[in-house]
C-alpha cells in the first residue's frame, strides 16, 4: 500500500494594521495530495455572522487528515471576514460594507475591495477547477446549492450544474443574467473569469446546528470523490441531506411579499412541498385578528423563513424554490 504523503499547510494573509499595530489576518489552509489532479478552494464567512461554513471547512480538513487525498489539491479560505467575525456583524463593521458585493476588488479601493482583491487574486492565481463558497441562510432554513446565472456559457453552466448534482444538495438557480452583470459576488466574479463556482448556503446562520455541519462536510466530500480526489465514505459519515427534488432545477424566489402589519405565524417550515394556492403563514392583528393568510404562487418547496415574526407591507416572509 502507497504511504499517504499528503500535506496540510496553514498561512495567514495580512489584509490590515491597526492604529496599535496590530495586524488583522485572514486563515489560509492547504491540503496537498502526493499526485496532481483539480485544485477546490472553499471559502466561507464572506459574512462575519455566518460561522457554520468555518466549521464545515474545519471537519473536512480533519477527514482529510485521517483519510488522506488521492489526488489534487484543496485550499480554504475558512474566515474571509474577520473584522466581521469578531463583532458579530454581517458586514466589515470598521467601514459597514458587505464584502461579498466588493468582488473581484480592487487595490486602491474601499477597505472592503482591497480585501476582496487579496483573496481574489490569490484564488485565481491558483488557476482552480472550482471554488465552493459556504454561507449560511435565514436561522429556520434547509441546506441548497446555488446555481448562479452565467449567460450563455453553457461549458460552465454545465460543469456547475454537475457539481451540484455530486453535492446531493437541493438545486436552486437565482437570480437573471441582468442582476449577475451587475452583482460583485465572490462567484459571479469568478464566473466572470470561467473559473466554476458553486454558493452552498448550509442552513442557520449566527450559532453551529450540527446536522448542517454533517450535510456540508458529506456534499463537499461528495463532490471531491466524484472527482477522483478522495475516496467514497459510506455509514453514517456519509450522510447527505434528504433530497425529495433530486435531479430538479428549481427556481428561486421569495413571492408573495406581506402586504400587512402583524404577527406571523408560520404553518410550514423549511424542506415542506407545497402545491400551489397553500397556506404557508398566517398574519395577525396585536388583538388576535387574521389579517391576511400567504399561500404559494406555485408548486414549491420552503427553503427558509424569515428569523422574525413581525410583518410590514412589503416584506419578504420566506423564501421557496419554485419547481418548474
Amino acid at each position: 500500500m502507497e504511504k499517504n504523503i499528503s500535506k496540510l499547510k496553514t498561512f495567514n494573509l495580512k489584509i490590515i494594521t491597526g492604529s496599535e499595530y496590530n495586524q488583522k489576518k485572514i486563515p489560509m489552509m492547504q491540503f496537498e495530495a502526493p499526485h496532481k489532479g483539480p485544485v477546490i478552494w472553499l471559502t466561507a464567512c464572506a459574512h462575519g455572522d455566518e460561522i457554520g461554513g468555518i466549521v464545515i471547512i474545519q471537519e473536512l480538513f480533519r477527514m482529510l487528515k485521517k483519510y488522506g487525498l488521492t489526488k489534487g489539491t484543496v485550499f480554504s479560505f475558512p474566515l474571509m471576514n474577520p473584522i466581521g467575525f469578531e463583532t458579530g456583524s454581517r458586514n466589515i463593521s470598521f467601514s459597514k460594507e458587505d464584502l461579498n458585493r466588493t468582488f473581484p476588488g480592487d487595490p486602491k479601493g474601499t477597505l472592503a475591495e482591497r480585501i476582496a482583491y487579496k483573496i481574489f487574486t490569490v484564488i485565481t492565481d491558483t488557476k482552480p477547477d472550482l471554488v465552493i463558497d459556504l454561507h449560511n441562510d435565514w436561522i429556520n432554513s434547509t441546506p441548497y446549492a446555488v446555481l448562479d446565472n452565467i449567460g450563455e456559457d453553457q461549458e460552465i453552466a454545465k460543469k456547475i450544474l454537475l457539481y451540484a448534482e455530486d453535492s446531493s444538495l437541493l438545486i436552486v438557480q437565482e437570480g437573471t443574467e441582468e442582476d449577475r452583470e451587475l452583482s460583485r459576488t465572490l462567484t459571479a466574479s469568478l464566473l466572470r473569469k470561467s473559473i466554476p463556482a458553486l454558493t452552498c448556503e448550509m442552513g442557520s446562520s449566527f450559532t453551529i446546528d450540527e446536522k448542517n455541519v454533517r450535510y456540508g462536510l458529506a456534499a463537499i466530500w461528495n463532490i471531491l470523490s466524484r472527482a477522483g480526489m478522495t475516496r467514497p465514505l459510506s455509514g453514517p459519515s456519509a450522510e447527505i441531506v434528504d433530497n425529495p427534488l433530486k435531479g430538479k432545477v428549481l427556481h428561486y424566489d421569495e413571492h408573495p411579499y406581506a402586504s400587512s402589519s402583524g404577527i406571523i405565524r408560520f404553518m410550514k417550515k423549511p424542506k415542506d412541498l407545497l402545491k400551489k394556492g397553500e397556506a404557508f403563514a398566517k398574519i395577525y392583528s396585536p388583538f388576535g385578528v387574521l389579517l391576511e393568510t400567504l399561500r404559494a404562487e406555485a408548486d414549491s418547496i420552503m427553503l427558509g423563513y424569515s428569523d422574525l415574526s413581525v410583518s410590514f407591507p412589503g416584506k419578504s416572509v420566506a423564501a421557496f424554490g419554485i419547481i418548474s
